[in-house]
């Protein structure tokens, strides 16, 4: 069965791979595991990614274009992503 993933916004071809790569196949998967928790799981996987990524992984949970989020909400996004970093690393 194909993945619903490709119907969000935000996400192509590359990043649907990448999520697939942490075990995230459906939209309902990367609800559970959470844009935060993705972003960082991609990235402890060796994968070069950016901030856009952990943009584009939530707006694809909220029905929201990445460049659409205020910069609030980015930055929540990046404080949690650095905190999650910083106690895996503890």
């Amino acid at each position: 069965m194909p993945s619903d993933l490709v119907e969000l916004k935000n996400l192509g071809n590359t990043s649907i791979n990448w999520l697939s790569s942490i075990g995230v196949q459906n939209q309902q998967d990367l609800e559970n595991i959470g844009a935060v928790n993705a972003y960082n799981e991609i990235k402890n996987r060796g994968i070069r990614v950016s901030k856009v990524l952990l943009y584009a992984l939530h707006g694809a949970m909220t029905d929201t274009y990445w460049n659409d989020l205020d910069g609030d909400t980015k930055k929540s996004l990046l404080d949690q992503a650095e905190q999650q970093c910083n106690r895996d690393a503890k």
